[in-house]
């Protein structure tokens, strides 16, 4: 990891490490109780194919993180091109193992390693979480700038009546240094708005069993090309 990027990167990075084998071991089937993720997966798949290219290979899309790539094997299931991308490196391993036929990459999606506008697609599930508020509008905008136009954001996060902030130091016996972000639907739509993404649904759930919090999900897309945009790309919503 580069010395020059937020702390905040890092201390996820370690986190995660150092709580993947635990974390694999109670996520690695989670899709199996949550029914409505799963209905929405189809729903983004769906909308993927709809947006892609026509007379053109389908274009991949991204699992950001992907974590012990359960979700990324979904999307695989669902007929998609599809690879995930972590910040932790065991992760990976442990996706990469689970999953061999599929592909894992480390890095961080607020700085993808991708050209722009090559992505199809992008998922988010419950991984925007640690990404302080100043660096959202950021990382939207670098999702807009690796998605075609017209192509899907499928983000589900931890959510509440008002945005909280809380600090975590432990979790399965290991030391962590975690921020968790809980934001509003209505936030997120705003951070999404201003980098450069229109919200076209918004859903929020209540805690299922052995979750204490809401669950917020939101569609999102990269506005598709206009008449006006003579290279295919838009830098603004609408």
């Amino acid at each position: 990891m580069s010395a020059d990027q937020p702390e905040f990167l890092r201390a996820t990075r370690e986190s995660y490490d150092a709580i993947a084998a635990e974390y694999t071991d109670r996520s690695a089937d989670e899709l199996a109780g949550l029914p409505l993720e799963r209905a929405l997966l189809a729903a983004f798949a769906e909308l993927a194919r709809a947006a892609a290219p026509a007379d053109a290979t389908p274009p991949p899309v991204a699992d950001l993180g992907s974590g012990p790539g359960h979700v990324t094997a979904r999307l695989h299931d669902l007929g998609l091109p599809v690879f995930g991308v972590d910040l932790s490196p065991r992760m990976v391993a442990l996706a990469r193992r689970a999953h061999p036929r599929l592909r894992f990459h480390v890095g961080t999606m607020t700085s993808l390693d991708l050209p722009d506008a090559t992505l199809g697609g992008i998922v988010a599930l419950y991984s925007v979480i640690h990404v302080p508020d100043g660096h959202l509008a950021a990382l939207f905008a670098e999702l807009h700038r690796v998605l075609l136009p017209g192509a899907p954001v499928l983000l589900a996060f931890q959510s509440g009546d008002v945005d909280e902030r809380a600090h975590v130091a432990e979790r399965f016996g290991h030391a962590v240094s975690l921020d968790c972000h809980w934001r509003t639907p209505e936030t997120v739509t705003g951070h999404l708005r201003k980098g450069g993404l229109d919200v076209t649904a918004r859903m929020l759930r209540a805690p299922g069993p052995g979750e204490t919090r809401p669950r917020a999900l939101l569609l999102a897309r990269r506005p598709p090309a206009g008449p006006d945009d003579g290279d295919g790309t838009r830098t603004g919503s609408g």
